[in-house]
């Protein structure tokens, strides 16, 4: 078996038509016909359903396809790392985080970090908890900055940061709008705006009504905590949510709540034994010592 004949076939896996994949590779049609048929003669089965030109993944291929695209990312993740070694003060982080870190603490963040590393770049994924382990346990992502993960398809390391205080988010007219501190129980019965169900936030704040024996009535439910601040704003609920900072204040209050103690846990999470790029681990090192870990 030939590394190429894993190449060729996972294109053609991909563009399921042999003419479109001969072309995108600069092979001719036959010079890859041949390719296929010798890997299909090495496994002893055959990968595809044929239909003229147009082909498809037979269960067959789709179980070796599984396997080739595995082999070809640890080698491409070889050279990469190679790469990195000759170059370790550039390179570019993939990193992920909850919406509602967005607004401060990420620029925040990142921004102390460039001071200090200019020539590393990133790419950046905004989203739920669920979503972003799903680009993590993908590969898409080095790191992320989220609540402890539950379920994951691969092994995580999760080091907790820092604790994000939880406040009740009110209409400025609110007749609680004028007080510091509450208890939960006093809001119980308004209406709620809440981020949707698969997120982080919207587990803690389930939680905590748990502990009341209280279900929440929910009105609306937003995907990132601006959009929830604005119909607060707008009169149409209450919620609870972190620090605001970065997010419009002029038409909210927000209000400690005494009890029952209203927090979460955010960490970093990897995952574990995966490969980290010198870039990645000189960031991931930042954060540690960022936040006091």
């Amino acid at each position: 078996m030939e590394w190429q004949q894993l190449e060729y076939f996972q294109t053609l896996a991909r563009m399921q038509h042999v003419t479109r994949a001969a072309e995108a590779m600069s092979l001719s049609q036959p010079a890859l016909s041949r390719s296929i048929a010798r890997l299909e003669e090495e496994l002893g089965v055959p990968l595809f359903e044929r239909q003229g030109r147009t082909i498809m993944l037979n269960r067959y291929g789709q179980l070796f396809l599984k396997r080739v695209n595995r082999i070809l990312k640890e080698f491409e993740d070889g050279k990469q790392e190679l790469r990195d070694l000759v170059h370790p003060d550039r390179g570019e982080v993939a990193l992920g985080f909850l919406h509602t870190l967005g607004t401060s603490l990420i620029p925040d963040l990142i921004g102390a970090f460039r001071a200090k590393s200019p020539s590393i770049g990133f790419t950046m994924i905004q989203n739920h908890s669920y979503s972003l382990l799903e680009h993590l346990d993908a590969g898409e992502l080095d790191l992320c900055l989220l609540a402890e993960p539950t379920e994951t398809k691969l092994p995580i390391q999760w080091t907790p940061l820092w604790s994000e205080e939880l406040f009740a988010i009110v209409p400025i007219g609110h007749p609680l709008a004028g007080r510091e501190s509450i208890l939960l129980s006093e809001i119980a019965e308004e209406s709620f705006i809440f981020l949707k169900k698969g997120y982080a936030l919207r587990r803690t704040t389930d939680q905590l009504f748990e502990q009341l024996g209280v279900t929440p009535r929910v009105t609306f439910e937003g995907e990132e905590a601006a959009t929830v601040a604005g119909l607060v704003a707008a009169g149409l609920g209450v919620s609870l949510l972190p620090d605001l900072r970065g997010i419009d204040q002029s038409k909210i209050a927000q209000i400690r709540i005494r009890a029952p103690k209203c927090q979460r846990v955010i960490g970093m999470a990897l995952v574990k034994g995966g490969y980290l790029s010198p870039a990645a681990v000189r960031f991931k090192e930042f954060i540690l010592d960022y936040f006091g870990k």
